[in-house]
Order: structure tokens, then C-alpha cells, then sequence
């Protein structure tokens, strides 16, 4: 494993192979039916126990994934945090998966909300905890058992996590990490019919090939893909806020966020005042080592981001940049591009990476339509002061998670998820639970 900020090593971690990855699926199969049947209660014990033991151990995981992953002090902190809070969210849900009483004639009928059994959860590189924590979370709680492959880049949380939670006394099996490639890994718990469900955060294409393989055995998934969201400025807005909160929508975790704002539109009236007010506020951006603990932004997280980066920026026209350190680090400085077609790859395309391009449009009908033209739909902003505006556009724009003079996201108690090719199912809130489990209907004759 290499820090990004340095290019050192920091720790080498062994990955399984199809032995052991078939092993660690077999153990948590075996434990599944004990896990499933102990007391609603106690697994909410349980749970709560280990929400505590990940309290305790924030300081240690954040500094963890400031050396693995690069991120900033900051955001290290709060992912951990999120961690503990998304355990303590679902540890209510055992003593509440209540089904229902339906009304028939000649008795009774009700409802169960059953676990699957074994769930397979890919976790990507650029938010390795929360994400491990949104899948293991609501699954744990709903009975089933749990085998996580952690992203190659970024082990190190993930196994951590799972010690804790052997700790807090989860059951030989219940929750294993399996470091590994996804080809060996991830492809296994498509293949392997124990695992009864996939959840995996990354790429279309790669979520494409999983749902596919999935088919074969028609495998629940969860997919939680790409984005390339669009920040939506209209001139009656705010402007001054508008432009101070754009960087952060997007440069958060060096632009590596599906959910970052990398397309902003702008009012065509507004658009030469606003772009006067971002260009600011980018160059603002503390980009630090993220062992800084004033550092706002870290390093890509590998040559090959850095690469893959810097040719969509290269093919693009540059209207400013922030800063970046010397030295050694996969170090971009904060970018801003300037487009006037939606068929540009900087527009279409997601760079996963500090760049976010800016383009006119003329009025609210344009606006949606250009916020639209994509395959993806994960999540956006909308900036004005016109609430039926707000209403309308948000209605209109095919994104799962909008927001209005903000640029929040991700609340652990509310849904989370893609329109399109941006994913299948939803995370988070209190229906995720329900995501891991099978309706079973029962109905008892008073005959």
C-alpha cells in the first residue's frame, strides 16, 4: 500500500485467492443460520457495542486512511465518524423489521421480512469506510452474514473494522474482510452460490459486467455507480454563495466522489459574474498534505488517476486553477475548464478528478435538458430563490439525490442512490434493511 501524498509504502497486505476466497463465503454460509436466529435484541447489542468500539477508535482509523487513501484530516475523521453513526442508525432495526397483518377472508395473513443469507460487498477506493459501513451495516442487521472485499488500493480500514467488530463479539464469520482482486474477489461472489446478493460502489462498466453475471443465478444486487452531476446556477440566485460553495462540490476528496457537482450551468445572464466569483474561491483551496490537518483537499490516489486525470484536462480549454504542493505525491491542483458543447468528453465524461467545467444555458427549459444529457443520474444541485423553480427543476432533473442551495448528499437516515446507468436499489435510510431481505407471505386458515 503507498501513501498518495508521498508515493512511500506504508504496509503490504496479502490478497486472497480463490481458495481463500471460497473458504471465507463457505464459514459465513455456516454461520448465517446462528446469526439469523439470535434475538432481535441482542443483535442490536451487539451492534451498538461495536458503534462504540469505532467511537473510541475514530483518532486511529482516520489516521489509517490519511496514509492509505490521502485524505484529508478532515474527512478522515468524519468517515470514520459516519462509520460509528450508520451502526448506531441500524442497530434499531432488528427489533423493527415488522411486517404486516393483511386483511383476507377464511383467516389470517402476514408478513416476514426474511434475511438472504451470505451478502458479497465490493467497496471502492475513494470512501473506503463509509461505504463498507452503508453495505455491513443495514445487512448485519437484517440476519444475514457478511464477506467484504475491500478496494487493492485502500485495505487498510476495512480490515480494521472488522477486527473491531470481532471485538464488540460478532460471531466467528458473521462479518469477514477478504483483501483481494476484483477478478478473483469480487468475480467469485458473483459466481458462488452461497452469496444470495452483491453490493457493489464503482464503475458502470464494471457494475454492467456484475449485473450481468449476477443474471446467471438471478443474484440480488445493489449497484451504486458513476455520476457526473450537474450544479445548476440560476442568475436570481445567490451568486456570491453559489461560487464560495462550487469548490467543494466538486474538489472534496480531490473530485474522486461520484456524487461531485463536475458540470456547473450557469444562467447565461449570470454566467461572466459567476465564473468572476469561482475563480476566487478555487484558488482558496488549501491543497496540503493531507497530514496537515488545514489541508481541504489530498492527492489523487494513484499514477494512474493522475494520468487518466490529466489527458481529459489536456483535451480541454483551462480558465484557471488553484494550487498543488511540489515534490513527490500524486499531487493536481483544483481545475476549471470552460465548455460550450455538450458533446465534449470533459462534459460527458466523468474525470473523477479536481475538474469541473462550466457551460451557459438560457433558461429553465435549457437547463434541465443539459442537466439531462447523460447516461448518468446520481445526484445534483439547484441554486435559486424561486421556490416553485426549485420545486419544478428538481422534479425534472433524473438524479437520485438533489439538493436546493446546498450541495448535501449523503445523510446516513435518508435514501441514497442513481437514476440510469448511475445504479440499481438504494443505500441508507431506514428502508435499507429491507434491501437485504425476501418478503415471505403467510397466511393461516381458520378453518
Amino acid at each position: 500500500m503507498v501513501n498518495p501524498a508521498t508515493e512511500e509504502v506504508v504496509a503490504e497486505v496479502e490478497m486472497a485467492d480463490l481458495a481463500a476466497t471460497d473458504a471465507a463465503i463457505e464459514r459465513a454460509a455456516a454461520a448465517y443460520p446462528a446469526w439469523r436466529d439470535v434475538a432481535p435484541g441482542e443483535k442490536a447489542r451487539l451492534l451498538r457495542r461495536f458503534a462504540a468500539l469505532v467511537d473510541a477508535a475514530v483518532d486511529e482509523l482516520a489516521e489509517i486512511e490519511v496514509r492509505n487513501a490521502g485524505h484529508t484530516w478532515g474527512n478522515a475523521t468524519w468517515e470514520a465518524g459516519n462509520v460509528r453513526d450508520v451502526l448506531n442508525y441500524y442497530s434499531a432495526a432488528p427489533e423493527r423489521l415488522t411486517g404486516h397483518q393483511i386483511p383476507v377472508a377464511g383467516g389470517i395473513d402476514v408478513t416476514f421480512h426474511e434475511p438472504l443469507g451470505v451478502v458479497g460487498i465490493i467497496v471502492p477506493w475513494n470512501f473506503p469506510m463509509p461505504i463498507a459501513g452503508w453495505g455491513f451495516a443495514p445487512a448485519l442487521a437484517a440476519g444475514n452474514t457478511v464477506v467484504l472485499k475491500p478496494a487493492e488500493l485502500t485495505p487498510l480500514t476495512a480490515i480494521r473494522l472488522g477486527e473491531l467488530g470481532r471485538e464488540a463479539g460478532l460471531p466467528e464469520g458473521v462479518l469477514t474482510v477478504l483483501p483481494g482482486r476484483g477478478p478473483v474477489v469480487g468475480e467469485r461472489f458473483v459466481t458462488h452460490p452461497a452469496v444470495r446478493k452483491v453490493c457493489f460502489t464503482g464503475s458502470t462498466a464494471v457494475g454492467q459486467q456484475i449485473m450481468r453475471g449476477c443474471a446467471d443465478q438471478v443474484k440480488r444486487v445493489t449497484l451504486e455507480l458513476g455520476g457526473k452531476s450537474a450544479n445548476i446556477v440560476f442568475a436570481d440566485s445567490d451568486l456570491a454563495r453559489a461560487a464560495a460553495s462550487a469548490p467543494s462540490a466538486v474538489f472534496d476528496n480531490a473530485g474522486q466522489d461520484c456524487c461531485a457537482r463536475s458540470r456547473i450551468l450557469v444562467q447565461r445572464s449570470a454566467y461572466d459574474e459567476f465564473v468572476s466569483l469561482l475563480e476566487p474561491a478555487v484558488k482558496a483551496v488549501r491543497v496540503l498534505d493531507p497530514a496537515d490537518r488545514s489541508s481541504e483537499m489530498g492527492p489523487l490516489i494513484s499514477a494512474t488517476q493522475h494520468a487518466r486525470v490529466a489527458g481529459h484536462v489536456d483535451a480541454a480549454e483551462v480558465a484557471f486553477e488553484g494550487s498543488r504542493p511540489d515534490g513527490p505525491g500524486y499531487w493536481f491542483a483544483p481545475t476549471v475548464v470552460l465548455a460550450d458543447d455538450p458533446a465534449q468528453p470533459i462534459w460527458r465524461e466523468e474525470v473523477f478528478g479536481p475538474v469541473v467545467a462550466v457551460m451557459p444555458f438560457d433558461d429553465e427549459e435549457d437547463a434541465v435538458r443539459l442537466a439531462n444529457d447523460t447516461e448518468l443520474g446520481l445526484s445534483g444541485s439547484i441554486f435559486t430563490r424561486d421556490v416553485g423553480r426549485a420545486l419544478r427543476v428538481s422534479r425534472a432533473v433524473e438524479a437520485g439525490a438533489l439538493s436546493v442551495n446546498s450541495h448535501s448528499s449523503v445523510r446516513y437516515w435518508t435514501p441514497f442512490g442513481g437514476f440510469k446507468q448511475s445504479g440499481i436499489g438504494r443505500e441508507l435510510g431506514p428502508d435499507a434493511p429491507h434491501g437485504f431481505t425476501e418478503v415471505k407471505n403467510i397466511f393461516f386458515s381458520n378453518e
